[in-house]
């Protein structure tokens, strides 16, 4: 039965992980379990590997978890002179559901804030008929906010590209902005850390990711991708 177990949960995680867009790391855990309980089988000699798996896994991942779960909130000042929102996927020319909760959030925090401007920051990715920018552009005007509050930067392919693009963008009009970024509730501690490597301080507007499966995986996701940041710096 263990086996029959272990075989069904390495399948889903296979599948998850391969072909189902925003469940990889969900896709992950499910090997995961797989391999461990293969291992269990062993008897003491596999629950003592298992014991020490877990001893070096489990610490490192809320170590490293510790601090994304921290940043995950608003903390942008009433004062925040710019919002930088930074891009997600486009399903051709409709924003894809993380794009989206991002750009709500974005609309409001406008709405709040009348004298706050935006840079909308993105480029055009593969499968994408359109780059983000124009697309979230497009989104803002339709929510009522000014096209004059509204600075386009649609060359970005990644976070750093979008801080760096973006800021240039804003050092054009201003000095010593009060900024703030706009992404995910998960993404705010890595962004904020490319941004200080950068030389840029900035505060976060939290958007709250929508489907609970998909928040899961992508706070999951970003502990590998701050190993990444961690190692490039």
């Amino acid at each position: 039965m263990r086996i029959i177990i272990s075989a069904i949960f390495f399948v889903v995680g296979i599948l998850l992980f391969f072909f189902a867009a925003g469940y990889n790391m969900i896709g992950l855990c499910f090997v995961g379990a797989a391999i461990l309980l293969f291992i269990s089988r062993f008897g003491r000699r596999g629950h003592w590997l298992i014991a020490i798996m877990l001893a070096v896994f489990v610490p490192t991942l809320i170590g490293l978890e510790i601090p994304i779960l921290r940043a995950a909130r608003t903390d942008a000042p009433d004062t925040t002179d710019y919002i930088i929102v930074l891009g997600a996927g486009v399903n051709g020319t409709t924003p894809s559901l993380s794009l989206l909760d991002r750009l709500e959030t974005a609309a409001s925090f406008l709405k709040a804030h009348p004298s706050c401007r935006a840079v909308v920051s993105g480029g055009q990715g593969p499968g994408e008929e359109v780059t983000e920018a124009s697309v979230m552009r497009e989104y803002l005007l339709r929510q009522g906010i000014a096209e004059d509050r509204i600075l386009l930067e649609d060359m970005a392919t990644s976070t750093e590209e979008n801080l760096r693009f973006s800021f240039a963008l804003i050092e054009k009009e201003t000095t010593d902005p009060v900024v703030a970024v706009v992404s995910s509730e998960y993404h705010l501690y890595r962004a904020k850390y490319i941004a200080e490597k950068l030389g840029y301080t900035v505060f976060g507007v939290a958007s709250p990711t929508s489907n609970l499966l998909i928040k899961i995986n992508y706070f999951l996701r970003e502990a590998p991708a701050m190993i990444k940041a961690y190692l490039l710096d």
